[in-house]
């Protein structure tokens, strides 16, 4: 199977490169997909969205990400994320803690979402 390099990047920190064969993104424009020779692209990121990457060696990646943009060419993906945290990485108590909280701020409340479906993400592998 034809695969492609993919970078994964939060504003703080190079999270993932790599080879990939898959790569699905939430976008302000729907879930996208996204295969080696897919057709050049540029998509906005979601708030509180999901990013995953099936790797070459099939080990599947799943992040939260939250708002950013990605750029695709037909050999490349570069998800570049305001903030981004691995599924494996997130304390699902203080994302459901931070649901719960009348007082949260709408950002954290949508960070606290996408912590949340990454997580479901993950379980679903």
């Amino acid at each position: 199977m034809a695969d492609m390099s993919v970078d994964l990047v939060a504003v703080e920190r190079l999270l993932w490169s790599g080879r990939a064969s898959f790569v699905s993104a939430q976008t302000t424009e729907g879930e996208i997909g996204i295969l080696a020779g897919h057709e050049p692209l540029l998509g906005q990121l979601v708030e509180g969205g999901t990013v995953t990457i099936v790797s070459d060696a099939d080990e599947r990646i799943v992040a939260a990400v939250h708002g950013g943009f990605f750029s695709v060419t037909a050999t490349s993906v570069r998800v570049l994320a305001e903030s981004a945290v691995f599924a494996g990485d997130i304390d699902e108590a203080a994302a459901k803690a931070v649901l719960a909280d009348p007082n949260a701020s709408p950002d954290a409340l949508t960070k606290a979402q996408g912590q949340i479906r990454a997580l479901e993400k993950a379980a679903t592998a």
